[in-house]
């Protein structure tokens, strides 16, 4: 069975200001939609037809760029449509918020290690929350589609949180402002669905 296009759970001006309708529907509807067309073509035929995408993340071959390129734009790209919504900021609660406490120290101290994070990337790539067997959490980078679950990337754990620091994420609206961008990240985190996915990945 051929992966699909994840919907949305909100209408493309739904995040604006923070990221604006143009970029969604280029973002959601050409660049997701490209990934799961090349994904698709990527594993036909192959041993990897019919399986789970974190499957295919956890066992493919590094080298095979169409997979891990595509296969990580798949996963990267349906985590983050999730992990925003037009009622999210704040800040998380419960364990998820003790975890964050007993890593970073704090909130804010949280939010400063994510975002150099983000703003450090060199290129495109990702920043990330991770989640460790026994619910330690860490932040990380990655470059391009990489992520923590394909092998030998350097932060381990589950991506439960996930920022999209290329261009196409932002460049309509931000330009240059890549900061400015992050910090409107925080304006639209979905805590409850992190949270979520801690509590499945702890």
């Amino acid at each position: 069975m051929s992966f699909k296009l994840p919907q949305l759970n909100y209408t493309h001006d739904a995040l604006e200001p923070n990221i604006d309708s143009k970029t969604m529907e280029i973002h959601h509807g050409k660049h997701h939609q490209g990934y799961t067309n090349n994904l698709n073509a990527a594993i036909e035929g192959t041993e990897l037809e019919g399986k789970s995408i974190e499957f295919i993340l956890a066992n493919m071959d590094m080298n095979n760029k169409a997979v891990r390129n595509n296969g990580g734009g798949f996963y990267n790209h349906s985590l983050f449509w999730k992990i925003i919504s037009p009622n999210g900021g704040g800040a998380p609660s419960g364990d998820l918020a003790s975890a964050i406490d007993n890593a970073y120290g704090s909130f804010d101290a949280f939010k400063e290690t994510f975002s150099g994070a983000a703003k450090t990337q060199f290129g495109s790539g990702w920043a990330w929350l991770c989640v460790h067997e026994g619910g330690k959490v860490e932040v990380c980078s990655t470059a391009n589609q990489d992520n923590s679950l394909m092998p030998g990337i350097g932060c381990g754990g589950t991506p439960i949180l996930g920022l999209d620091v290329w261009e196409h994420a932002y460049y309509l609206n931000y330009q240059n402002r890549r900061p400015d961008y992050v910090a409107a990240f925080f304006n639209i985190i979905n805590w409850d669905e992190v949270s979520a996915r801690y509590q499945a990945n702890k």
